[in-house]
């Protein structure tokens, strides 16, 4: 069946079931590979994406019911928010093996588009259930308020 997705601002036509995972569609069928399979249940983070702005898990996301919305994968991720969570992801070099970070950089990107200068309480409840398995929130917690700071100077 024939399912047209806007991804990355660009539409796309692809031959899928509308009741199969948008992470499929984009790995799969896009080979947009950066989005991550985890847990397939919704609870790790790695496959998050956005979807008109805001984070969602592509695992449990159907293709069917995203035709008329704009998604974003951090291969197209871009903007203000974007450029400074990935330096500062960089400066503090968060990633230890790096397998949970485009879906901790989506986050921490979807954070920083709304709340400009966010408490760690906000970076809290942005982040919760995005898992990193090296345990690496303490650095990703300072690299969203370093974000946070080059955002504005």
């Amino acid at each position: 069946m024939s399912v047209t997705l806007k991804i990355n601002g660009e539409t796309r036509t692809l031959d899928a079931d509308p009741d199969s995972p948008l992470l499929w569609a984009l790995r799969d069928e896009l080979k947009l590979t950066g989005t991550k399979f985890g847990c397939g249940i919704a609870s790790c983070g790695a496959c998050t994406v956005h979807l008109d702005g805001m984070p969602i898990r592509s695992c449990q996301t159907m293709v069917g019911d995203v035709e008329d919305a704009e998604i974003t994968t951090i291969e197209g991720i871009d903007g203000k928010a974007a450029e400074a969570v990935q330096a500062a992801w960089q400066e503090l070099d968060v990633p230890q093996c790096g397998y949970c970070q485009s879906g901790q950089i989506m986050a921490a990107t979807a954070l920083l588009s709304e709340t400009r200068k966010p408490t760690d309480e906000d970076i809290d409840f942005a982040m919760d259930g995005n898992v990193c398995r090296c345990a690496t929130y303490a650095r990703i917690r300072k690299a969203i308020h370093l974000a946070s700071d080059k955002m504005e100077g």
